[in-house]
């Protein structure tokens, strides 16, 4: 079988250079082997070096940025879990992680004596999360998790480093290479299997692995909420969240951005229409889309009927600490109105670069639009005593170390989860049932709306009811790539099935279930594919999940 080689553009988010094109240069020294090799470190990636670890795996993690936890950490994204998360609907080892970011608060933290005596503290008390945390802290905690293993050498954990190129013969990845960002060096990563866990799918084009993009059409998937007309270059917003607080009766307004005039001036073209300018506090009710007015007071005073975005997505309530720790509350903007929806992120490393700079400057512009013409209950205009807080994101600019993605590239599986399957009208219209379809093959469950964000290809949210779901194991192979795997927001679902399946206790649950999977593959000495055709390998897969600790199916 004639061997293949892929070779791409390599990008930093961080820093947001890339460099050219390059030859792949053979390392002997620094080269490394392991049985299981996970490009990206966010919840997902995490979660399936965890499992394969506890499963005696020998494994290397790499991640572009210097911290590991994906939405939660370097894209400052505090949890969008259900109700149901503190006692079931999750893998155990999610609640231990969330556990274990409460009891890091408790023990580095002067938290007053109710929040430490609260058994399911809140740090920031916002309103999205029953664990709204610093990004810090959550990368802190999975670093303390990984510890053990890294100390005994079971794990090579190698941050600030790019997948640059891979090394595939037929339908079998050989090797994959990664730079170091820091130094330059290449390195050749040897494995038994490869997970790509990265954020945007980056390991499908680098080894053929066929995948999709955007959105489908009706026809395609007879999902009742899928577009007309398929779109590949249809994705859902990126955001690039940053970090404020605010110190009254001071004034810290920013220098006005050099592009204000045209975001703030900017009305999205999307259908339906958006209900105002971008910058504002109207926006498109995702449910409805009808107007819908939102409030913004940074001291967390009630803003009527009206959601206070200040406390929506608040990772630090002061009140929690003792008095002096805090001068105010911190947040994070992660709002309808630094949703970026000019462009995406896989359209090549020239925009990314480019999208990515113009979401920082729509992040800026709405800044300032705070600190100078956001109305106040008093008939005044701005709150310049907002600060942004890069300290906060690890950055020097006061933005997220990487964009928070929605939408990346998705494998064509042996399975493709449709709106069909999970969806609470379409189900119940194909099967008059209230239920998820149940999945004789799951490895894990999950549940959240399906919640589509306004879109590069001009949809407006889409959002609806979906169905407390299973995770098939059918989703999570290639149809033709023997030892790649997903464990982020790339595996087989669609453009609308995405949206219930991105969130963070799912990936984390995916990664598990990838995990364990991979663990069973090696010490079977056998593939993915050959465990889901095999009811009695299926069967022990699913039992060996259930020992430890993840739900196969909903009470």
């Amino acid at each position: 079988m004639k061997r293949r080689r892929f070779v791409e553009t390599i990008g930093m988010s961080s820093g947001l250079f890339f460099l050219d094109a390059i030859p792949i240069p053979k390392y002997d020294e620094g080269d490394l082997r392991a049985d299981l090799v996970i490009t990206g470190g966010g919840l997902g990636g995490t979660a399936t070096a965890i499992a394969a670890l506890r499963n005696g795996l020998r494994v290397i993690l790499t991640e572009e940025t210097d911290w590991l936890g994906g939405q939660i950490s370097q894209q400052g994204v505090p949890p969008d879990e259900h109700a149901w998360i503190e006692t079931h609907g999750a893998p155990a080892s999610y609640r231990e992680y969330r556990n274990g970011i409460r009891a890091y608060y408790k023990n580095h933290y002067p938290l007053t004596s109710s929040a430490r005596s609260n058994a399911f503290l809140n740090p920031g008390n916002g309103a999205v999360s029953r664990i709204c945390c610093e990004p810090r802290v959550a990368h802190t905690v999975l670093m303390q998790t990984l510890a053990p293993y890294l100390s005994t050498g079971q794990l090579k954990l190698l941050l600030e480093h790019k997948l640059a190129s891979a090394e595939v013969d037929g339908d079998r990845v050989e090797f994959i290479q990664v730079i170091d960002l820091g130094s330059g060096d290449h390195r050749n990563l040897e494995g038994t299997q490869f997970v790509d866990a990265t954020e945007l799918g980056d390991l499908l084009p680098l080894t053929g692995t066929e995948y999709v993009t955007g959105s489908e059409s009706k026809q395609q998937t007879k999902e009742l909420h899928a577009a007309e007309k398929a779109d590949p270059e249809n994705h859902q917003a990126f955001t690039m969240c940053f970090a404020m607080d605010y110190v009254p009766h001071a004034d810290l307004t920013i220098d006005r951005p050099e592009n204000y005039s045209y975001w703030s001036n900017l009305v999205p073209d999307l259908t339906p229409p958006w209900a105002d300018t971008l910058i504002d506090l109207n926006y498109s009710n995702p449910k409805t889309l009808g107007p819908k007015e939102l409030g913004f007071h940074p001291e967390g005073i009630p803003t009527g009927d009206m959601l206070n975005l200040w406390n929506y997505r608040r990772i630090i309530h002061r009140d929690n600490f003792l008095p002096g720790t805090y001068d105010g509350d911190i947040t994070i903007v992660n709002w309808p109105q630094n949703d970026y929806f000019l462009g995406n992120l896989t359209e090549g490393e020239v925009a990314f670069n480019k999208h990515v700079e113009q979401s920082k400057q729509l992040n800026l512009s709405l800044f300032y639009w705070l600190q100078t013409e956001a109305p106040r209950p008093d008939g005044g205009a701005g709150w310049p005593g907002l600060r942004l807080r890069g300290d906060v994101m690890g950055t020097t600019d006061g933005m997220a170390k990487y964009p928070y993605v929605r939408e990346s590239r998705r494998i064509e599986a042996l399975f493709t989860i449709k709106e069909e399957h999970v969806g609470k009208e379409n189900r119940k219209m194909v099967s008059g049932e209230d239920k998820a379809a149940v999945f004789d093959d799951s490895v894990g469950i999950g549940y959240y709306h399906i919640d589509l964000h306004p879109s590069s290809g001009g949809n407006n949210y889409i959002d609806f009811a979906s169905l407390p779901f299973q995770i098939p194991l059918g989703a999570l192979i290639p149809r033709r790539m023997k030892n790649v795997l997903p464990a982020n927001k790339n595996i087989g679902t669609t453009h609308i099935t995405n949206g219930c399946y991105r969130l963070h206790p799912v990936e984390w649950s995916i990664g598990e279930a990838v995990g364990v999977l991979a663990a069973k593959c090696i010490d079977w000495k056998v593939q993915p594919a050959e465990i889901y055709h095999s009811p009695d390998k299926l069967k022990d897969l699913q039992s060996a999940l259930s020992r430890q600790g993840i739900e196969l199916e909903w009470p």
